[in-house]
């Protein structure tokens, strides 16, 4: 059975960039028969108050996109909030650990961000191994100073995959990515890992998310070969982009739920967001229930959308 997820981190109110790719993650779920698990991801404790996922679950019951095992409904794989797991993440680790294949890290985020380390194609710093071969004692006389974090030694080799929806991507993890980091210096869990632990655990058969994600599956690959876990299948999505382009952010409030209740209904609101996806032209009110029908993977673009500006 097709077991589906929409985990999203509540660090403020839905916009339709989330329910887009929650709508798209639902409907490929239930198209197939299968199920639908809702996890909350709130690694980050203070950005994630409990407000805002109670609102999430609020606005998802308001779309009419529900789940099977959750909060409130629960299921066997509880709790389903993050920040309840981290004795499953503290294994995982532990397991990685036992393998020789993790370090600290003492670099500060300026040290990382450095205008002469190399950078990713989407601006993030590609790790240099600067305290990969720190000596027992380097790492000691640091460790007095600063609280390390925890990186995953890389190797030097390609990564592909076959994405249900974007083809095939791939991605040597030593020169495009470097060692990553597993936990950080406060002692939060990297999402990596916990996305990895979490989609095993809760059995989850293809995780349907938003292109950004896109070039950290090869990273959560490898963390499933190392652990002996089985991966998902994995469908990415395009981005939907504001009227200038700009992506959606929770903290501007872009395109966010709560300016558009009051003004449209949720079945107006979802036949705008299938016309997005190209498999409902017309983009008039359907439930959820009535897009099942409609929803065909082919008609999905592959590039980011724009949001137009008169969309309602």
């Amino acid at each position: 059975m097709t077991v589906g997820r929409f985990a999203p981190s509540p660090s403020g109110r839905i916009h339709l960039g989330n329910l887009f790719c929650c709508l798209l993650a639902w409907l490929s779920a239930r198209q197939k028969g299968g199920k639908v698990v809702l996890r909350i991801e709130d690694l980050d404790t203070a950005r994630c108050p409990a407000r805002y996922a109670e609102q999430m679950m609020e606005d998802l019951r308001w779309l009419g996109l529900d789940w099977d095992e959750g909060p409130v409904c629960g299921g066997p794989d509880a709790p389903y909030f993050q920040s309840r797991r981290s004795a499953l993440y503290q294994a995982a680790l532990e397991r990685l650990e036992d393998l020789g294949l993790i370090y600290p890290c003492f670099c500060t985020r300026a040290e990382l961000h450095a205008a002469s380390a190399p950078h990713r194609e989407d601006g993030q710093a590609v790790y240099s191994g600067t305290c990969r071969d720190l000596s027992p004692a380097q790492r000691a006389e640091r460790a007095a100073h600063r609280s390390p974090a925890l990186r995953l030694k890389t190797p030097d080799r390609v990564f592909s995959f076959v994405d249900g929806h974007m083809g095939l991507y791939e991605e040597n993890l030593a020169r495009d990515c470097g060692d990553f980091l597993l936990r950080r210096s406060d002692g939060m869990f990297a999402y990596q890992l916990a996305v990895v632990v979490d989609d095993a655990a809760m059995g989850i058969t293809e995780v349907v998310r938003g292109a950004d994600l896109l070039s950290s599956t090869p990273r959560q690959l490898y963390l499933y070969q190392l652990l002996g876990l089985t991966p998902p299948a994995f469908c990415h999505i395009p981005l939907l982009l504001a009227p200038d382009g700009r992506r959606l952010s929770k903290r501007d409030a872009d395109a966010g739920l709560d300016r558009l209740q009051g003004r449209v209904t949720a079945a107006e609101l979802l036949g705008k967001l299938a016309q997005l996806a190209g498999f409902h032209p017309s983009g008039e009110p359907r439930s959820a229930a009535e897009l099942l029908s409609e929803f065909d993977w082919e008609q999905v673009p592959r590039e980011d959308i724009r949001l137009p500006g008169d969309l309602f």
